[in-house]
């Protein structure tokens, strides 16, 4: 039996097997992946030539589901008759109950929402517990999870507002990278320099957040003098509705994981 299967070698599965290895949070030998694809589980193979990868669901210690929302309850179901010790789910919208009802009443169950910067170890994902779920299940979660970034434990309920901010947040930024790389190509820089001027930006920028005592309104401000390039820059913005419109793209991406699993109830 494997330590770990994870169930779904798409770009979640991938990415954090990736980052589990990279930051040996497992052994190559105690993993294995189930991939229905069969052109996926080539691309796999080659990506990890130690590690198992299967067409079929096979007996584990612990489970990551890493499937498809519409695809959880059936592979869970499966894997649950064949025999498994836990499961930690990273299927989107798939609340716990779900999830509990497939596989037994006995069986600990974590629901987690993370997100794709795993792959690079620099995840941000938040925990949630079912009521099988002891404090040793829970600091296994985090220790899969923590191998590749940053861990929260919420409450299932606030989780959906995680998937709206975390969970779809790298799409936000990758978006704002492309129009900045736009705007520096726009105004006579070469697309290589933009790129790689754009890159470092959002990168200190995020590392200066991180490490800075203050917060992001207190960094904005002292970088933008008056009447200077920056606070004209601000400017436009603002009157784009920047910031609206951000808080209104969480909250859209949030209504949409409530609506996901509301569907299922």
């Amino acid at each position: 039996m494997f330590r770990l299967e994870i169930i779904g070698g798409g770009r979640m599965g991938e990415a954090l097997l990736t980052g589990m290895l990279n930051h040996n949070v497992i052994n190559r030998e105690d993993v294995v992946v189930a991939e229905v694809s069969e052109a996926r589980r080539n691309e796999l193979k080659a990506l990890f030539p130690d590690v198992a990868v299967v067409a079929d669901l096979v007996p584990a210690q612990s489970v990551i589901l890493a499937t498809k929302p519409s695809d959880a309850q059936q592979a869970l179901a499966v894997v649950g008759s064949i025999g498994i010790g836990r499961v930690l789910s990273i299927a989107a919208g798939v609340r716990l109950s779900v999830l509990e009802a497939c596989v037994g009443p006995d069986i600990p169950v974590i629901r987690a929402m993370p997100n794709t910067p795993a792959l690079v170890g620099e995840g941000a994902a938040a925990i949630s517990a079912g009521p099988s779920a002891s404090e040793e299940d829970l600091r296994w979660a985090e220790s899969i999870l923590g191998g590749v970034g940053t861990v929260v434990r919420l409450p299932e309920s606030s989780l959906d507002a995680v998937t709206g901010l975390s969970g779809s947040g790298p799409a936000y930024v990758f978006m704002l990278a492309e129009a900045m790389i736009e705007g520096g190509v726009l105004q006579g820089l070469s697309r290589d320099v933009a790129h790689e001027l754009v890159c470092q930006t959002i990168l200190g920028s995020a590392r200066l957040l991180v490490n800075s005592s203050d917060g992001p309104e207190s960094l904005r401000t002292a970088v933008t003098s008056p009447a200077g390039t920056t606070a004209s820059g601000l400017l436009t913005l603002e009157r784009g509705a920047f910031r609206a419109t951000v808080i209104e793209a969480v909250s859209a991406a949030t209504d949409r994981s409530r609506s996901m699993h509301d569907s299922r109830s």
